[in-house]
This record gives C-alpha cells, sequence and structure tokens, in this order.
C-alpha cells in the first residue's frame, strides 16, 4: 500500500513538474527523450554491455597468464584443451565466459530485451557449474589460479546481475515513464483551442512596495481645496 502511494506521488510530482514548464521547454523536452530513443541504447545499458565485455576479456587474461605460468602457452594449451579433463582443465571456465558474453549481448544489446531472464539463466548456469566443478575438481591443488578463476567468474556474474536489475532496467523504465507523461502533457496541450502562448505560464511582475500608496498620495494632492 505505501508503494502505491509513493508510487502514485511522484507520478503526479512528474505531471505538476511537466505542467509547470512553458510550451518551448515541453518541445525541447520531448526532442531530448525522442532523441534518446533513436540512439536505440541508453547509456546505463551501454554500460552494462561494456562490463560484459570487460567479464570477458579479464577471464580470458587470467586464463592466458594460468597457461604462461604452468609451463608455456602450446604445451598447456593442448594440455587443457585438446586432453581436456574436468578435473583438472580451466578451459571450461573461459567458455562459460565466452557463454556470458554471447547471451548478454544478444539478449541486452542485440535484441534489447527489458526483462531479467537471460541474466537470471547466465548467472544461474556460471553458478552451478562453478559451485560443481569446486567441490569435484582437483583445482584447489594446482595453486593460486585455482581459487582466483572461479571465484573472480563467480563474483562478476552476480554483479552483472545486480547491475541489471538495480541500475539498467528500473533506469530505463523511469525515463519511459517521464516520455510519456511528456508526451501526454504535449497532447493536452496540443487540444486546447488556440493553444498557449508562452506568457500564460508566467505570472505577472509584483507591484513595488509602496506603489498604491504614493497613487492615492498623488491623487489627494491633485483635488481643489474644500474651500474654493
Amino acid at each position: 500500500m505505501e508503494n502505491m502511494l509513493m508510487g502514485s506521488q511522484s507520478s503526479h510530482a512528474s505531471v505538476h513538474d511537466v505542467h509547470s514548464i512553458n510550451p518551448t521547454q515541453l518541445m525541447a523536452r520531448i526532442e531530448s527523450y525522442e532523441g534518446r530513443e533513436k540512439k536505440g541504447i541508453s547509456d546505463v545499458r551501454r554500460t552494462f554491455c561494456l562490463f560484459v565485455t570487460f567479464d570477458l576479456l579479464f577471464v580470458t587474461s587470467l586464463w592466458i597468464i594460468e597457461l604462461n605460468v604452468n609451463g608455456g602457452i602450446e604445451n598447456t594449451l593442448e594440455k587443457e584443451v585438446v586432453q581436456y579433463d574436468y578435473y583438472s582443465s580451466y578451459f571450461d571456465i573461459f567458455l562459460l565466459a565466452v557463454f556470458r558474453f554471447k547471451v548478454l549481448i544478444l539478449a541486452y544489446a542485440v535484441c534489447r530485451l527489458r526483462h531479467w531472464w537471460d541474466i537470471a539463466l547466465t548467472t544461474a548456469v556460471t553458478s552451478a557449474f562453478l559451485l560443481a566443478k569446486v567441490i569435484l575438481s582437483k583445482l584447489f591443488s594446482q595453486g593460486a589460479f585455482g581459487y582466483v578463476l572461479p571465484i573472480i567468474s563467480f563474483i562478476l556474474a552476480w554483479i552483472e546481475t545486480w547491475f541489471l536489475n538495480f541500475k539498467v532496467l528500473p533506469q530505463e523504465a523511469e525515463e519511459e515513464n517521464r516520455l510519456l507523461i511528456v508526451q501526454d502533457a504535449s497532447e493536452r496541450v496540443a487540444l486546447i483551442p488556440g493553444g498557449l502562448s508562452d506568457g500564460q505560464f508566467y505570472s505577472p511582475p509584483e507591484s513595488e512596495a509602496g506603489s498604491e500608496n504614493e497613487a492615492e498620495e498623488k491623487q489627494d494632492s491633485e483635488k481643489p481645496p474644500l474651500g474654493l
């Protein structure tokens, strides 16, 4: 109930803010929102896509470092990819980062989805796979990377979930509501006969203090004396 009251109060406040501006500002605000729509992707969504790309590049960098540390890239790459072993290879953690990148970029950058289903899928798959690998594999006996890669991959997946649910989707919904309110206000202004001029949105200037008293004194001085 409190959330409904707060939502209605915020919407009334937005409507009041829109109607308190003049038509020029109203049209400028409409053009601003339409310009954002033409860009195709919001700034906060673009930031999310950049973070997803950072996730892939960071995990890839750690995996390449691990390949160099454990005997050279060629030998270790053949051992982890060609002779893949679930219990000792880091190659599947790299593939997990590729899976997150492809699904999230396709869903939220290409298709521009506005729901959390895809991020829930990638986070659930990542969490389940990493937990199983940590419990069943022998990564912890292979040095620091046995701890770093699973933990980093797990944390990045959950940061992506938090960022989408609490930053991207709420801000885009708020921007969409503001656009609808501004468009509704512009339609109401257009329906008023004769339109509205800028002067109708401004109150007349206040009279200076003492101006009325000065006018009365001037009128009294101009009256002829009663005895004449």
